[in-house]
């Protein structure tokens, strides 16, 4: 049914615990995975309270920083994937709003189903923190499964 799934991280633990699901769910169905991370700019970062004026970051640090993360982040899902038997790919890329990176690197890598997960959360939290799963159900051209975390 599914052939190609994408699984975007953000290096959480409950991020991660998605992904080890998204894994799981690829080895059941015997598809392969294409781990994501999505970064925001370094322009970004300038408006959110002065940050980099706050701490003298260059977009050269900031960039390498990134990037070390993402690489990170990534390898968690890679090695999974790895363990599983699953075969993986992966990809950073960069986007001012996450949701959309995620929409599409789906498209680019001919993906046919994302498998992220969601936090649960309701209320005021939701409408000030927004929801980036919430987001990517409205942009996607293709299925999206939302996998339920649990807190711990």
């Amino acid at each position: 049914m599914f052939k190609k799934i994408l699984i975007p991280t953000d290096g959480s633990a409950l991020s991660a615990q998605a992904a080890n699901a998204g894994v799981s769910f690829a080895r059941s169905v015997g598809a392969e995975v294409v781990a994501l991370y999505v970064g925001q700019p370094f322009a970004a970062t300038i408006g959110f309270d002065g940050m980099a004026a706050a701490y003298a970051i260059t977009d050269e640090d900031y960039e390498k920083a990134s990037a070390e993360q993402a690489k990170k982040y990534l390898q968690a899902v890679v090695d999974r994937a790895e363990t599983a038997g699953v075969k993986v790919s992966s990809e950073s890329v960069t986007n001012f709003n996450v949701a959309d990176g995620i929409v599409d690197a789906a498209g680019k890598h001919g993906c046919d189903l994302i498998f992220m997960g969601s936090h649960g959360r309701s209320g005021l939290s939701r409408l000030l923190l927004g929801s980036v799963t919430a987001k990517v159900l409205s942009l996607a051209q293709v299925a999206v499964l939302v996998y339920r975390v649990k807190e711990e």
